[in-house]
């Protein structure tokens, strides 16, 4: 009789158990994180009779959680790497939206300013003309310190987007430690802790998100969590911090350091692997730090030229040119914290042709000898010796003490630049569009000689130099002995100066005895003439960017950035397909079914209904013995 209501009993707290965690399931159908519990049952050994073996019934063996380590895992990682790419696709269309087109863009701001020139050279008495090219040039200055302010807002934005991220990851490190703790203290019991290990799994796949993660497994059932492939963010039930710290070698950049203890250790972005972190930190590292350095090189070659060529005319009042814009001053190379040795490291314009949008750094192989290394594409660039010695365009001035093997310095030539870039002067007067030099035919000439170009070199002029013809291919000068060849097209330079005081082409078929002569300008006609105004406005064509003319050197800048974020986003568009795909298995396996759950209500509840029916027989069989008993 005991048996029969044993086996009752059994059954019915099997089956309350499975209606429980059924109903467990369907109220967290919607949870988060949450896995699908079944309730594992056994069957009871049974008792040993003399006809046989009579069974005990059922029990609950365990509760088990529906789970797939592998596809979890997996999950946790597309999700990674999709947040990954998603951050750094929105933080590149931001960028891509500073650097507008059309007649706002900075683009159409230097062809305005060139051109501006033209009509300078039409009318260089014009006090009009004059002022619409200093506008242009003020104007040019303004929007370049616009896009500088606008990238140095979006810099301030990534470092709190960066602090925000990493406080997030430091919340969630310190959460998985406590339920790494309280799955500790439950270890002994030797039942699984469904719940807790579900929640830990979602704290860990919402870590991911941030910085990509790997665990392991310890033999009290915590778990150790790492970043950046092997350092530890969380040790048992003890958590580590991420900082968000300066670039010591560039305070307008941010770095992350992993501190445990007094400890600070910096994580390299090409180490996170994925999550938004990573993201940022490649977007600051490396699509941020492009666009400041095509737009600083731009300010850097445009202002040079320009004011190059801008001494070499004189203004209204006869005197020479000045800086039109305001000088280009590099900040001195930054040396790295492990340096040894005393030495520095200047930079300056050498050939503003030949300059490259990148950061570089100088390592010493000895106490006197160093390699370049171009950081945008990881080259090594070769150096001219000089002096000064030259690398990309870059004059590089070693001084202070001595350097020490193994010492290196970050260069950043064009970080700055283009917030610094200013107009010097607004008097219309000022503008030097004349040209210092001049030349004159013989008034005797029968030829059919005629200047093509005369371009100065180097303010002022040298003393007059005659050339005279004597013949139709030769030609004697009066500042240098001996007889040349003459061909048209071919440039005759005035030699003593470098660059040349003057350089000259002629073209026609010159005559015995036919004479020119090369000097200083008439300060009468000084200012009449429009030399200098020509020789600015042919900068326009001028080969200043990669090979491609000045005036494309802001096409140039937008396409890469374009370029960037069409990838970008492309990139974010399949990972973050990959990463549904994944979560959508996991949540295949291990997610909540309401129909099967309402078929396995059914099911659980009709069998314990039947284990009531089986204990209301016992009891009816127990009355009738009873009764039959006591007559």
């Amino acid at each position: 009789m005991s048996n029969i209501l044993n086996v009752g009993v059994r059954a019915l707290q099997a089956n309350q158990a499975a209606l429980s965690t059924t109903g467990h399931n369907i109220a967290n159908n919607a949870t988060v994180g949450y896995s699908r519990q079944v309730v594992k049952l056994a069957t009871v050994e049974g008792q040993y009779s003399g006809g046989g073996y009579i069974g005990k019934g059922v029990e609950v063996a365990a509760i088990e959680r529906v789970y797939d380590a592998y596809l979890s895992r997996q999950a946790a990682l597309t999700k990674s790497v999709s947040a990954q790419d998603v951050a750094r696709a929105e933080k590149l269309l931001q960028l891509e939206g500073l650097f507008s087109t059309g007649t706002t863009g900075l683009g159409a701001s230097v062809s305005e300013l060139m051109n501006a020139f033209s009509d300078v050279a039409s009318a260089p008495t014009d006090l009009t003309a004059r002022t619409v090219a200093l506008t242009r040039a003020s104007e040019t200055a303004s929007r370049f310190n616009d896009t500088a302010a606008q990238l140095a807002n979006l810099q301030r934005g990534l470092t709190e987007e960066l602090q925000n991220s990493v406080a997030t990851v430091n919340t969630l490190a310190a959460s998985i430690a406590d339920v790494n703790r309280q799955i500790q203290a439950v270890s002994g019991l030797n039942e699984s802790p469904n719940d807790l290990l579900d929640r830990r799994d979602q704290l860990i796949s919402e870590m991911n998100k941030y910085v990509q993660t790997t665990t392991l497994e310890n033999n009290d059932g915590t778990v150790n969590v790492f970043v950046a492939q092997s350092q530890p963010l969380v040790l048992g039930t003890r958590p580590m911090e991420l900082k968000v710290a300066n670039d010591p070698l560039d305070a307008t950049r941010t770095e992350l350091r992993l501190v445990n203890g007094n400890t600070e250790l910096k994580l390299q972005d090409t180490m996170l692997a994925g999550g938004s972190l990573s993201g940022l930190m490649r977007f600051q590292n490396e699509d941020l730090a492009e666009a400041q350095n095509l737009l600083g090189r731009m300010v850097v070659s445009l202002t040079t030229v320009i004011n190059d060529q801008h001494k070499l005319g004189l203004d209204l009042d006869g005197d020479a040119g000045s800086d039109l814009f305001t000088p280009v001053t590099m900040a001195d190379g930054a040396p790295f914290v492990n340096n040894a040795g005393s030495a520095t490291i200047g930079i300056s314009v050498a050939n503003a042709s030949q300059l490259r949008a990148s950061d570089y750094r100088v390592t010493f192989t000895t106490p006197t000898d160093y390699t370049v290394t171009r950081l945008s594409d990881n080259a090594t660039v070769a150096v001219d010796p000089g002096p000064p010695p030259t690398a990309d365009g870059l004059a590089l001035n070693i001084g202070g003490g001595a350097a020490a093997t193994g010492d290196s310095f970050l260069l950043r030539p064009y970080a700055q630049a283009a917030g610094n870039m200013h107009t010097l002067f607004a008097s219309p007067r000022d503008l030097a569009v004349a040209s210092p030099v001049q030349a004159n035919m013989g008034t005797t000439n029968t030829g059919g000689l005629t200047v093509g170009k005369l371009a100065a070199g180097s303010v002022p002029v040298p003393a007059n130099v005659t050339i005279t013809f004597t013949s139709g291919t030769q030609y004697t000068r009066s500042d240098v002995p001996g007889t040349f060849a003459y061909s048209p097209g071919t440039p005759i330079t005035y030699d003593g100066n470098t660059p040349p005081a003057w350089t000259l082409t002629m073209t026609g078929a010159p005559q015995a005895g036919d004479t020119l002569t090369v000097g200083a300008i008439n300060p009468a006609y000084a200012p009449l003439d429009s030399g200098n105004a020509k020789a600015l406005m042919d900068l326009r064509d001028m080969k200043l960017f990669d090979g491609a003319p000045l005036t494309d050197g802001y096409a140039s800048l937008i396409a890469s950035v374009g370029v960037r974020a069409q990838s970008a986003q492309y990139s974010a568009d399949v990972s973050k397909s990959i990463a549904d795909g994944m979560e959508a298995q996991r949540a295949g396996v291990s997610g909540v079914n309401l129909d099967e759950e309402a078929a396995k209500l059914i099911q659980y509840q009709q069998a314990y209904q039947a284990s009531a029916k089986m204990l209301q027989v016992a009891q009816s069989i127990f009355d009738s013995l009873i009764s039959t008993i006591a007559r």
